[in-house]
């Protein structure tokens, strides 16, 4: 597969990506301080790891490629806020700040989720658009979607973190660090990650070019309703009883779901690699390692027993088979013109590792 990911469309955008984080900095230190800002920085950035690395549990079979990873979480970081402070900046121009309780909330529940979800959702177009050959279903489009909630969560964090140590000192941050950082990192994510969803499982089905938008909006109604019930907890409710009634099942189920998308991609892996294994290619045993969990669990310990230990040599044939399966299931649904290309660029590769191991 010839070429860099999202080619020099990742390049243009990483570029205006750079020019409003200056914009952005500016403005968080103009407004906060640089003492706040660099203490909210820190902070936030605690529980972004976490969450980069649970997404990392979730992509570590057939891993995105890196440069779109860091454009979905550098347009959550950036472009998302961004969009969502220019839209509340002209709203406060033309309609004045809240003047009541009922504005306030008003704020909080329709304009927030509205704002932010379709500023999110927009970066998964925009990923789909520059990497569509490396979109290929729901758990594709959860783990983009996961990495813009994160990169938003993660500035946003900062806002709330600075703005506590300036108003409450290490009190009052703490606070908000535990609701925030430790009660709910994972919220922005499981947001745009239903958008992600929505569009993954339309390109898994053959969607293109417009066919994806009815399917992109659905998924964004379903993150704004998500966004708008966790905001309006805070707000007309009891935030701890309906986190623990309502939240926390979400949030197992959000897991839930992951883990079945999970065992269906790897039945789809092993489905598409058992064409290659009833064409000579692949035998059943090795179809078995390379598309289920325990199978490639199984390779790996038993790569690191060859000479010189091969475990990264194994882990690479995976990868390689799984992008092959990927590969194949474009082909078959018809919605990228270079699928039979990377079919064949990724069998190449794949006998070629597998040479490597058996040698």
């Amino acid at each position: 597969m010839g070429g860099r990911p999202g080619g020099w469309g990742v390049v243009w955008v990483g570029a205006v990506l750079l020019v409003l984080l200056l914009g952005l900095a500016a403005y968080l230190v103009s407004f906060l301080g640089v003492a706040a800002s660099v203490v909210g920085a820190v902070l936030a950035l605690l529980p972004l790891l976490g969450v980069l690395w649970v997404v990392r549990i979730v992509d570590r079979w057939e891993p995105e490629p890196p440069r779109l990873l860091w454009l979905a979480l550098g347009w959550g970081a950036v472009a998302s806020v961004v969009i969502a402070l220019g839209v509340d900046l002209v709203l406060s121009i033309a309609l004045g700040p809240p003047r009541d309780a009922v504005s306030s909330a008003m704020a909080s529940v329709v304009q927030a989720p509205l704002v932010e979800e379709i500023a999110k959702g927009l970066g998964i177009l925009l990923v789909l658009r520059l990497g569509r050959r490396f979109f290929d279903g729901p758990v594709d489009g959860v783990v983009y979607g996961a990495m813009i909630g994160a990169g938003f969560a993660f500035t946003e964090n900062i806002l709330y973190f600075a703005d506590s140590l300036i108003s409450g000192g290490v009190a009052q941050v703490t606070v908000t660090f535990v609701l925030r950082g430790i009660l709910s990192p994972f919220a922005h994510v499981m947001f745009t990650a239903a958008t992600g969803f929505a569009v993954g499982l339309a390109v898994r089905r053959g969607a293109r070019g417009g066919a994806v938008f009815a399917p992109w909006a659905g998924g964004l109604a379903a993150a704004i309703l998500l966004h708008a019930l966790w905001n309006g907890s805070a707000v007309f409710t009891d935030f701890f009883g309906l986190y623990a009634t309502l939240q926390v099942p979400l949030f197992v189920g959000f897991v839930l779901g992951v883990i079945l998308l999970r065992r269906e991609e790897s039945r789809l892996t092993r489905e598409r690699l058992g064409d290659y294994a009833a064409a000579g290619w692949f035998t059943p045993v090795e179809v078995d390692l390379l598309a289920t969990g325990a199978g490639r669990r199984r390779a790996i310990a038993w790569a690191r027993t060859l000479p010189g230990g091969r475990a990264e040599t194994m882990r690479a044939f995976i990868a390689e088979a799984t992008r092959l399966a990927a590969a194949r299931q474009r082909a078959l649904t018809g919605r990228d013109d270079q699928a039979l290309a990377d079919e064949q660029a990724h069998l190449v590769r794949a006998t070629r590792l597998r040479q490597t191991l058996l040698r």
